[in-house]
């Protein structure tokens, strides 16, 4: 059984977390520094961006990492520290200045992963974390998670955290999540910030593979504006203290934790595309009835990355021509002939394509339907079993107004 609770990725036993403003940005009723410490080393994995250019964050996680171990985070908002001459030297600062100011808990430099989100390109100044440190230190409880949450956003208009607990041998562990991602939202890995934590003891190369496979169906699967982003990052922290037998291998307890794992997951996607810069709706497309899984995920994505399909959604317009096009330059081998089309909503459902054509349905009714904050696009193939879901947004107006002047 999984059960929500609260307190975000504090809610995991062992974790403590803080947000402040330290000055990266000047708006002072914003946090820009986050930290989050575990009590006792935790196994840890990671996974990020396929963009070429990537921030300096990235190499110096993968390096304080490769031994499968960490015992923090510490990230900052406001600037990505991409495209910098000086970007692995300023992360490596960070990490240090985490490491000098953990006092008790005797932190090294490689304990921590690090992030950044924020301007590319824009030289990070290292003063503003330097001065921050203490008071970052000085605020860390178990009750962090929310601020820390806050501390990651950018163009975000809502913070994004859950906890849920689960059971693994007659133990309750539990697993937490914040997200951080409004705009460059296009997976090739992930195209975010998030943050995982979990008292649950697994070893650290199933933590991976259970974390580069949930991707697969949850951070794969979402896109707000077709653009992969350059610091984006995925990392968990698993530090064993709810006292379960450790996961050693694939089997019930691990597929347990991967349950509680998605669920977290698919929780912070819906959030992160239903906070898309400028959305007015999310939009949900679940495919069923395909060949394979690749197809399914292909047609899904497909459906929620069409500009077009997004922008009749925004206009609450029973389009649905558009997602047979979107369908039919996805690249996979479908038989159009087959596709059925189903908008739906807490409204209703709507049937709009039968077997590849259109049927008679009622605007007003389909007016009523597509108004809603979820509009949800349903595809059946009717060529299989394979079924995928994919999240994205509508495309509004306000979208252009928020890109149009980000830096400046």
């Amino acid at each position: 059984m999984i059960k929500e609770v609260d307190g975000g990725i504090c809610a995991a036993q062992g974790f403590l977390a803080a947000g402040v403003h330290c000055g990266i940005r000047k708006n002072r009723t914003k946090r820009d520094l986050g930290l989050i410490i575990s009590e006792v080393p935790a196994a840890a994995a990671a996974i990020y961006t396929k963009n070429l250019v990537k921030g300096a964050p990235i190499a110096i996680t993968k390096k304080h990492i490769a031994d499968g171990f960490a015992r923090g985070v510490i990230v900052n908002s406001g600037n990505a520290n991409t495209c910098n001459a000086d970007g692995e030297e300023i992360a490596e600062a960070m990490c240090r200045l985490a490491a000098e100011g953990s006092g008790s808990f005797s932190l090294a430099p490689e304990d921590f992963m690090i992030a950044s989100t924020g301007v590319i390109g824009q030289p990070l100044p290292i003063e503003p974390i330097a001065n921050g440190i203490p008071m970052l230190y000085s605020e860390l409880s178990h009750d962090g998670s929310n601020n820390t949450a806050e501390a990651i956003m950018t163009t975000d208009t809502k913070k994004k955290e859950i906890a849920v607990s689960f059971e693994v041998g007659g133990k309750t562990c539990t697993i937490g999540g914040i997200a951080k991602g409004s705009g460059m939202i296009h997976p090739n890995m992930a195209t975010m910030l998030v943050f995982l934590t979990t008292d649950a003891s697994i070893d650290s190369g199933l933590l991976h593979k259970a974390l580069r496979n949930d991707a697969d169906n949850t951070f794969h699967m979402i896109s707000v504006d077709g653009d992969t982003s350059t610091n984006d990052m995925v990392c968990i922290m698993a530090n064993g203290m709810a006292g379960n037998e450790k996961i050693t291998a694939e089997g019930e307890s691990y597929d347990a934790f991967c349950a509680a794992l998605s669920y977290v997951t698919s929780f912070l996607c819906r959030a992160i595309a239903a906070d898309g810069e400028g959305a007015s709706h999310l939009l949900t497309c679940r495919v069923q009835g395909a060949s394979d899984i690749t197809i399914a995920r292909v047609v899904a994505k497909s459906v929620i990355c069409s500009s077009l399909t997004k922008a009749a959604i925004f206009g609450a317009d029973a389009n649905w021509g558009r997602v047979l096009c979107a369908i039919g330059y996805a690249g996979v081998d479908v038989d159009v002939t087959k596709i059925d089309v189903d908008f739906v909503s807490d409204k209703g459902r709507l049937p709009v394509c039968r077997s590849g054509a259109g049927v008679p349905f009622d605007e007003d009714i389909a007016k009523v339907i597509l108004t809603e904050k979820e509009v949800i696009v349903d595809i059946f193939l009717n060529s299989g079993n394979a079924n995928a879901t994919a999240w994205g947004c509508d495309l509004t107006y306000d979208y252009v107004k928020i890109n149009g002047d980000y830096r400046t």
